[in-house]
């Protein structure tokens, strides 16, 4: 290799490491452009600032309204407050950081490799945290009940009693119920708003709770008593998918373990020994075994989480 080409990719890494400190670390964009919500406030003038917040605006226009792999919709699920075009970027250098470093390092096939998983490595970690977020809503769900039960029972309408909840719940439930209140004051119909709550948390309790308000809105009677049962019910679901969860920690523990060893051990070889690793992505038969190695890792890794994956 050149040594000009050695030095222009170490150049293009550490750019684009700074590039992607700088998009992480910078505030948060807003609709209303800084000057106009902050009249004293000077904007940034470095460079790398400039070069930044053009690659956001420019990504921005490229992926459109739709927000491209990481829109609004998928970001708000994971609880993740910055922007579609900002996300992107951020994924797109961090693409070629690894990539490079890998081309360089190991090979140009895996350097190939890695960039590829990072857009994968992202998804798989909203994806994380959509459902971390989404079992936090549930655990918090009789908590909630409760507040309405409470705000009900002292007179209070049911849009009072969930903006009363959206106070005083922690997140994501306070999140999910002031989108609820605010939704309906512009003009949403308040069934409708409920069930986007339960389809976007995929939580089948709250459906419940969106049928009973519903129930009682056309045909009357005590709200607090009918979600009291509701409570209930919830409860008992609740214990059931503690035990649940217990089983099948043992098999979920497992599946972790039996996908995370062949990837930890072909790191362990590359670093001790480059070179026997090296066959894997040079020679016509490594690569036909790298890919076939990769193709019964996805199908047994699914095939593991379709076992532990229990639905009630």
């Amino acid at each position: 290799m050149e040594t000009w080409v050695f030095f222009t990719a170490i150049g293009l890494c550490v750019g684009s490491l700074m590039l992607l400190v700088v998009v992480v670390l910078k505030p948060k964009n807003a609709a209303i452009p800084i000057e106009r919500r902050r009249i004293e406030t000077t904007l940034d003038p470095s460079a790398v600032g400039r070069v930044s917040e053009s690659a956001v605006r420019w990504v921005d226009g490229a992926i459109g309204k739709s927000g491209g792999p990481f829109n609004r919709a998928v970001l708000y699920n994971a609880g993740v407050k910055q922007a579609p075009a900002d996300i992107t970027v951020v994924v797109g250098i961090a693409l070629l950081i690894l990539g490079g470093f890998g081309w360089l390092l190991i090979s140009p096939i895996i350097g190939v490799l890695l960039g590829i998983a990072v857009p994968f490595g992202a998804k798989f970690i909203l994806i994380a945290k959509t459902a971390k977020r989404r079992a936090a809503f549930e655990d918090q769900l009789t908590d909630t009940i409760q507040m309405l039960i409470g705000g009900l029972r002292v007179g209070h309408s049911i849009m009072r009693s969930l903006e009363a909840a959206a106070r005083e719940a922690q997140v994501p439930t306070s999140e999910e119920l002031a989108r609820v209140v605010n939704e309906v004051r512009i003009g949403k119909d308040p069934r409708q708003a409920l069930e986007d709550v339960a389809t976007r948390m995929q939580s089948e309790d709250f459906r419940w709770i969106g049928q009973a308000v519903q129930i009682n809105r056309e045909v009357g009677g005590d709200l607090a008593e009918v979600l009291e049962q509701v409570s209930g019910t919830i409860r008992e679901r609740s214990e059931i998918k503690g035990h649940v969860r217990s089983l099948s920690a043992e098999g979920k523990m497992s599946a972790l373990i039996l996908m995370a060893l062949p990837v930890v051990v072909a790191l362990a070889v590359a670093v001790m020994n480059p070179t026997y690793m090296r066959l894997f992505v040079d020679h016509p038969l490594g690569i036909a075994m790298t890919v076939l190695s990769c193709l019964l890792f996805a199908v047994g890794g699914f095939w593991m989480s379709r076992t532990i994956k229990i639905k009630f």
